[in-house]
């Protein structure tokens, strides 16, 4: 049949998605109201480990709670979206369209629907060493980076990154415990240094443990921060590797 402009910017349903539950980026939009995440399955897929497939079997989903009402324990409950092919029953009542982590418990198909328990998402990482995402923290100034650290004690390791730092082939890493790697703008974290009115150091290399420069010989004026940072940390992986320190 003819496209009309309404099916213009549509998302394709794939024979793989027949037969399957509403997506969960479909139902999360429809719950938060905003259209333009229902565009999210244009995007390519990262398949990291906390992006499961739909018969995946494993012991922890992220997933949304469903406006649809349920029995369990004396407090009621929640059905989550949890993009498996049933949702699952958690005994905690969530407002609908709540991101949630959820420990799956029961996936018998048989069942009307599984069973889990909500959990805090540090969980998969913390107890079974699953990689589960990241977290966002926002610093208003460059000084703030540092003092709002969220560790007790702090970084006790601390990298920038600058065309005109060191060599990262020339250096080793010691071993630590919270390692931060700090990427500039287009103009660098000089421009961050002169803007932060609470820092009143005149080289911006005096922050840090190590100042690195990760892409020698660039053969560009600038390097966007998105292609830095997998620059970097492609270069500083053996490095931290080597320190002993793999988690």
């Amino acid at each position: 049949p003819r496209k009309t402009k309404e099916d213009q910017g549509r998302p394709r349903k794939t024979k793989e998605d027949q037969g399957r539950p509403m997506s969960l980026f479909v139902s999360l939009s429809r719950s938060s109201g905003c259209p333009l995440s229902t565009m999210a399955g244009l995007l390519n897929p990262l398949d990291s480990p906390n992006h499961m497939r739909i018969d995946e079997d494993v012991p922890y989903r992220d997933g949304v709670a469903l406006d649809r009402p349920t029995r369990a324990g004396p407090e009621g409950g929640s059905l989550v979206n949890c993009g498996m092919r049933k949702e699952v029953r958690i005994d905690r009542r969530l407002r609908p369209g709540t991101r949630v982590t959820v420990r799956v418990e029961n996936s018998d198909p048989n069942k009307r629907c599984f069973t889990g328990t909500a959990v805090a998402p540090a969980e998969p990482r913390e107890a079974r060493g699953i990689y589960w995402g990241y977290t966002v923290r926002l610093a208003s100034c460059l000084g703030d980076v540092f003092t709002a650290c969220p560790h007790e004690g702090g970084y006790d390791l601390t990298i920038g990154t600058s065309e005109r730092g060191k060599l990262v082939d020339e250096i080793t890493l010691p071993t630590f415990k919270h390692l931060l790697v700090v990427f500039g703008g287009v103009q660098g974290l000089e421009t961050s240094l002169e803007a932060d009115q609470s820092l009143t150091i005149d080289n911006v290399s005096l922050l840090f443990n190590f100042y690195l420069n990760t892409c020698p010989d660039q053969g560009s004026r600038t390097i966007r921060t998105e292609e830095a940072i997998l620059i970097s940390m492609s270069a500083l992986r053996s490095k931290i590797m080597s320190s002993g320190c793999h988690q």
